[in-house]
């Protein structure tokens, strides 16, 4: 669905499956289920795993399939993690996102597997400002009301056209999570899920999810009021990773490559991208954690502009004591000098 290369499941489980018949030879006893009064759940990566940890509590075990400061796109699963996997009450992912965990799903959780793009629309990847350098035909398109929230009877997210750059802009883009609104919605469907496999704590998930919903409301209402009055509203990034909060608080963002952060831009793209830069007074090239800085370094330079950090927020970096919501925030604060916010 995204456009990314196609990494399986590491050789050695694949060939003990194919001998012993069954998943078990992947797993250990102790890599998951071993706490009966706790529903076991594997989570594809990190949002996911800070939605099941925050709507499970105390009642769930969580595993995330990526290591803290590990690129999550293109995640090959080890034995030991196709037999937590296999093991799982209920496994949370997002089709399409990390193919070796697809396979993985398909072949041994597909009963039990809840895939995040059912309870939210995907926007498609040239939308949410995704490399362009105008609007849709009305101006902004995106199914919000005139305040920024999403109209509930809206359809899914109308995509912009597509403007002939030569990187990725077919397929949906699988960074929901940037809109906090839009992860309070994979919160409270999968505490439905949650409530499926363990209807006693069926409340509890729900006013769990409830709470989260508070608490991602109020992170979303400070999006909109510290980026409402920003002298500019371009983005420029190292990777269109950042389309759904471009989307949801009226920004446009200038994507230096696509969907692939490991894409390496064409010299007619780095042109364009400096060109924009300097006819929107950029003053800040941002790129992002786990991505090396170079190329965004490298547009700063003919600028005259800084470089910043962003975080997609794809997984934390390692050893980080940080969370989504410390995340977003600590984005925000980058953002508000970078676009000139009062």
């Amino acid at each position: 669905m995204f456009e990314r290369s196609t990494p399986r499941i590491a050789a050695t489980c694949a060939a003990a499956l194919l001998v012993l018949g069954g998943a078990a030879a992947c797993g250990d006893d102790s890599s998951a289920g071993a706490d009966g009064n706790r529903v076991d759940v594997v989570a594809a990566f990190y949002p996911l795993q800070f939605v099941a940890e925050r709507v499970g509590g105390d009642a769930v075990a969580v595993t995330n399939l990526v290591k803290p400061g590990a690129e999550s796109h293109d995640l090959e699963l080890n034995p030991q993690q196709v037999g937590q996997l296999t093991d799982a009450e209920v496994v949370i992912y997002l089709k399409g996102f990390q193919p070796a965990v697809d396979e993985a799903v398909d072949q041994q959780a597909a009963d039990r597997a809840f895939d995040v793009a059912t309870a939210v629309p995907l926007l498609d990847a040239a939308a949410g400002g995704h490399d362009h350098d105008h609007e849709g035909e009305d101006g902004h398109d995106d199914g919000h009301d005139d305040h920024g929230h999403e109209d509930e009877a809206s359809p899914e997210p109308t995509a912009a056209e597509d403007d002939g750059h030569d990187h990725d802009t077919s397929g949906k883009d699988p960074h929901f999570w940037l809109d906090p609104t839009r992860l309070a919605t994979v919160a409270d469907e999968f505490a439905k899920r949650l409530g499926e496999v363990d209807a006693d704590r069926a409340a509890d998930y729900t006013a769990r999810a409830q709470a989260l919903r508070t608490e991602l409301t109020a992170l979303d209402q400070e999006y909109e009021q510290g980026l409402a009055t920003c002298q500019r509203r371009e983005l420029v990034t190292s990777h269109s990773a950042f389309g759904y909060l471009a989307d949801r608080y009226k920004l446009e963002q200038i994507g230096i490559t696509g969907l692939t952060p490991e894409d390496e831009p064409s010299p007619q793209r780095l042109a364009e991208v400096t060109e924009e830069a300097k006819l929107h007074g950029a003053t800040t090239i941002f790129f992002e954690t786990l991505v090396s800085p170079k190329v965004a370094e490298t547009i700063a330079r003919e600028v005259g502009a800084q470089t910043a950090v962003l975080d997609p927020l794809e997984g934390l970096q390692a050893g980080s004591t940080g969370d989504y919501p410390s995340v977003m925030r600590a984005n925000l604060t980058t953002l508000k000098p970078a676009l000139g916010c009062s």
